[in-house]
């Protein structure tokens, strides 16, 4: 049986009962949902990761909405709860949601909300943060440092990789792989440009294995379906170059983490960087002990401004379901929702399942040009950093 769970409630009396199954950056979420009519309740339960038997007891005999985590198992069982006790909308704080079963949501009539178009930038800094950390060996001089380690310069002290001349590849050229590349250019742009330099070149890679072979650095950005899952495995690692640098902010399972583990112990000059991991919060045996990986706590998304706005959309995807609006038309042109100093639209964000449900979607003219990107984790391409 689950234990009691502790929660804090914003309007008690509000009509229709909201769950959150844990706390979330800000203050705007919850007010939209108090201001929509919403009892809001919060789930302070010290503990990290909630189980479904706790979530259910959270659900309780009346609720209508769900706002949960990517960490959380969101299935038939649940799906079937939250049905029961009247829900009809559930949105994961993520834009990812391979969390959830879709299908089983769709056929107990619940709507499942996500937040896509508010974590591009701040995703693809991380990676880009974690190129620089990698290819400099950030972590291993800190730790060094701190150990009181220092006594004075060496020619050999922690040498890494420059980056400049170097190529870098992409896998995964959707919206977060663009903008990793055109922060990559721009970190050399203005002063090539000022100093009469050659410009960064690119072109789009023929297939994945050019990209392993060519590239000095690569980030990963593709979608986690089956064709993707270990995409990057013992066979592709070994196309690699020695002294090569990963970086993976997409999701863990894209890599085989066992034969990663391998690799970085076989090429002690490979360096990765990891935001996400196989089989998270746990690390396959062996990764925490090498120097030559990059490890953080799948924090891509964890600038204020993008927590706080994947924690509106997830609430104004749920209410909005709840109050009977449309789906927004185009999931990543959220700006609107970000506003704080104007109401944000009659409208769901983003609802994954819309079409199966027969949602309507809200018909908006945009004044200004769409870029369509097709077959986004299928397109990689390769950028060229002049040599000085």
């Amino acid at each position: 049986m689950a234990t009691p769970m502790s929660i804090e409630v914003w309007n008690p009396n509000g009509k229709y009962r909201v769950i959150s199954t844990k706390p979330m950056p800000g203050t705007r979420w919850i007010n939209l949902l108090v201001e929509g009519g919403c009892r809001v309740e919060i789930c302070t339960q010290k503990k990290t990761i909630l189980s479904v038997e706790d979530i259910i007891a959270l659900i309780g005999e009346k609720c209508d909405g769900v706002i949960g985590q990517l960490t959380e198992d969101w299935g038939e069982t649940l799906f079937s709860a939250l049905s029961k006790a009247g829900g009809k909308a559930f949105s994961n704080m993520a834009v990812g949601y391979n969390n959830v079963d879709v299908n089983a949501a769709t056929k107990h009539g619940v709507a499942v909300g996500n937040t896509p178009g508010v974590l591009t930038e701040t995703t693809a800094e991380l990676a880009a943060a974690l190129s620089l950390a990698a290819a400099r060996r950030i972590v291993e001089a800190d730790e060094f440092m701190r150990a009181g380690l220092y006594d004075g310069w060496l020619p050999h002290l922690f040498v890494g990789n420059l980056l400049k001349g170097q190529t870098v590849g992409v896998i995964g050229a959707g919206r977060i792989g663009s903008a990793y590349a055109r922060m990559m250019v721009e970190a050399y742009g203005e002063f090539l440009k000022a100093n009469g330099e050659p410009p960064v070149t690119w072109k789009r890679a023929s297939s994945m294995g050019e990209v392993l072979q060519q590239a000095d650095l690569i980030s990963l950005h593709p979608i986690l379906d089956k064709t993707t899952y270990h995409l990057v495995n013992k066979e592709s690692l070994s196309l690699m170059k020695k002294d090569a640098i990963l970086i993976n902010c997409s999701r863990g399972p894209v890599i085989d983490e066992v034969a990663l583990v391998e690799h970085l112990k076989a090429n002690p000059m490979f360096r990765v960087g990891l935001d996400v991991f196989e089989d998270e919060p746990h690390m396959k045996p062996g990764l925490a002990e090498l120097k030559n990986a990059v490890l953080v706590p799948h924090i891509a998304s964890a600038s204020k401004w993008t927590r706080e706005g994947m924690a509106t959309l997830a609430a104004l995807n749920v209410l909005g379901k709840i109050k009977g609006y449309p789906v927004w038309s185009d999931p990543n042109r959220v700006e609107p929702f970000l506003n704080e100093n104007v109401p944000p639209p009659s409208a769901s964000p983003s609802i994954v399942n819309a079409k199966a449900l027969g949602e309507n979607q809200l018909k908006l003219t945009l004044m200004f040009a769409a870029l369509k990107v097709v077959n986004k984790h299928a397109q990689n391409f390769l950028l060229r950093l002049p040599v000085g």
